[in-house]
């Protein structure tokens, strides 16, 4: 299988794959780029690899200095995130244009807060990434060990709170351009990670603004662990390579 990895200063991407379309992956709280690999995900999607189907953009995460930095308030850690978005799309998206090509969709992916990120940026930037893959994620910062005010740059990165008040062209464009895959399973630590409750609760919220989603609950026998997402990304990431 093919590796290598690149500096694209603020953080390192680790690629797998000759070709393909673009996955761009997103670890769990406080992962790095490696962490899918360590972890047995990019293992086990290694016959699409292989068979040129996907190729895997594994990113490090900012969580330390942005939601995960629970001293600060909500809204600077919200605030801090945007520096992590700009590096998504002004390091990370050329090059993964330049190595797979200019007119290669990008499709998103993640697990816990990675499955987060996917679909947040996928909401906001769905003309870049019309795909995102969701694993156990949950969707409400506001959640997170929050505390202070909130202003514009919460409300604007979260999810839970946003799509509620999705409508125009806005909306229109989201529902010809997106589409969501929502996974979740209903065993130990889906529910004190919040996920067990998220992940139902946006797609009512995706179905009630009639955008495109499926949701797919597994049984009380799948925790929120990499067991558990290795089963779930071997099943589901096929249909969409």
């Amino acid at each position: 299988m093919r590796l290598y990895s690149v500096d694209l200063e603020q953080g390192t991407v680790a690629v797998y794959g000759h070709w393909g379309r673009p996955l761009l992956v997103f670890p769990t709280e406080k992962g790095d780029a490696w962490e899918w690999a360590h972890n047995g995900m990019v293992g086990e999607a290694g016959s699409l690899i292989e068979a040129g189907r996907v190729k895997l953009y594994c990113v490090d995460s900012f969580d330390a200095g942005t939601w995960s930095a629970h001293h600060l308030p909500l809204e600077e850690r919200a605030i801090n995130h945007g520096a992590y978005e700009s590096w998504i799309l002004d390091r990370v998206v050329p090059h993964i244009r330049d190595d797979s090509g200019h007119d290669t969709e990008i499709a998103t992916a993640g697990c816990s807060l990675g499955a987060y990120h996917a679909l947040n940026l996928a909401f906001r930037h769905s003309d870049v990434f019309p795909l995102a893959l969701c694993f156990s994620g949950n969707y409400d910062p506001g959640t997170w060990n929050a505390w202070g005010e909130r202003g514009d740059a919460v409300y604007f990165n979260n999810p839970a709170d946003y799509v509620a008040n999705l409508h125009g062209d806005h909306l229109e464009r989201l529902r010809e351009r997106l589409s969501i895959l929502l996974v979740c399973g209903q065993g130990r630590w889906e529910d004190t990670t919040g996920a067990l409750a998220s992940t139902p609760r946006m797609a009512h919220l995706l179905r009630h603004k009639g955008i495109r989603h499926e949701l797919d609950m597994w049984g009380a026998d799948t925790p929120h662990d990499w067991p558990s997402w290795r089963a779930q990304l071997i099943k589901h990431l096929p249909r969409f390579c």
